[in-house]
């Protein structure tokens, strides 16, 4: 299944879908302790006398960038998280240099995603401080935002 194909049960409104840990693979998605997660590991442990086959997970949180792991038996399912990636036109910031001021395609303003941390806040600081407008990546999660990219306008 990829990014943008949902089950047939996808109402528009839901967050997550649920997925047999058996069933999903590295590189796929998934909520680890309550944040979404890419899967960039995982293993299987054999069954013991005392229980299923367990599935260690490790991910990266899409957000934030840090490394969380969890322990779940292989027949029991777990939440997927379903990720939007919108693209804006970037304006500029606010005021305070704390929100991005975006335009979607349809001449929509936006401008309750913050500024991100760390060089992609500084590059699109430099951006905004030089007058130049650029496409920006927006990725959506579990009720969460953030800018993941910035380009140059094509």
């Amino acid at each position: 299944m990829s990014d943008n194909e949902f089950p047939d049960s996808y109402d528009g409104e839901q967050m997550t879908y649920s997925m047999t840990n058996s069933d999903l693979r590295k590189g796929g998605h998934i909520v680890l302790k309550g944040r979404p997660c890419k899967i960039v590991d995982m293993s299987t442990s054999r069954t013991g006398r005392h229980g299923h086959t367990k599935v260690h997970f490790v991910g990266i949180d899409i957000f934030t960038g840090k490394k969380i792991e969890d322990i779940s038996p292989s027949t029991h399912a777990s939440d997927v998280p379903i990720i939007h990636r919108e693209e804006y036109k970037f304006d500029g910031t606010d005021v305070d240099d704390e929100y991005l001021l975006l335009t979607d395609k349809d001449g929509n303003a936006k401008n309750d995603v913050p500024v991100p941390e760390g060089e992609l806040g500084q590059v699109i600081m430099d951006y905004a401080n030089s007058g130049n407008s650029g496409i920006v990546t927006v990725v959506s999660a579990l009720g969460e935002e953030s800018c993941v990219n910035i380009k140059d306008e094509e």
